[in-house]
């Protein structure tokens, strides 16, 4: 059981998993699971964990990166969106920053999606400036489906000077996917991190 599903051609920096296994896990696991993983997966670890402990609901919290590049690279062939076109990082960063004051993203979730809530707490949301272009960051106690790509393609609308920062409040607050930009493509997203409470780890 994995911590999370995504979207086809999204990557994983991090992940977590959990199997259930009785009795004494065989010698060189992980060296024998990666001899047989596809060559884009590999196993760093594996750690006991209390009975009933989950991958996925036992999360307290998950990170995602998303990746520009302003100029072709063949090195980021379907690892960055390439988007040759000026942005204006300031207001991006700026309409980034509102999302910390709401909780309902109804606007930035899939439609016709069902869940219990569209409620998630994001913690951080941010961009930040590197040499091969630009990295949103952003980290929620949860994510609805296609948010972070949703959210990504909103803030380009925005620094592209297509719509407003202050628009950003009206986009949430519509719990409306139309009102939202378009979903970026999936292959510069990646789940960068999941944190777990440590007393799952508390195994005698």
């Amino acid at each position: 059981m994995g911590a999370g599903r995504t979207d086809t051609g999204v990557h994983a920096k991090e992940m977590w998993g959990h199997f259930e296994f009785s009795g004494s896990l065989p010698e060189n696991l992980i060296f024998r699971l990666n001899r047989v993983l596809d060559k884009d997966v590999v196993l760093h670890q594996v750690k006991p964990v209390k009975d009933r402990s989950h991958a996925r609901f036992d999360a307290l919290s998950r990170s995602y990166e998303y990746h520009f590049g302003f100029h072709k690279n063949p090195f980021l062939q379907d690892l960055s969106w390439e988007y040759p076109y000026p942005l204006n990082v300031e207001k991006m960063q700026a309409a980034a920053k509102i999302l910390l004051e709401y909780e309902d993203f109804t606007s930035f979730c899939k439609s016709k999606v069902i869940t219990h809530t569209k409620l998630c707490k994001i913690e951080q949301a941010r961009i930040v400036e590197t040499k091969d272009g630009l990295v949103f960051e952003i980290s929620a106690n949860r994510f609805l489906r296609n948010m972070v790509r949703a959210i990504v393609g909103t803030l380009v609308s925005i620094g592209s000077g297509k719509q407003e920062v202050n628009e950003m409040h009206e986009i949430i607050r519509a719990k409306n996917r139309r009102f939202a930009g378009k979903s970026a493509p999936a292959h510069g997203l990646y789940l960068s991190k999941v944190i777990y409470p440590n007393t799952i780890f508390d195994v005698e």
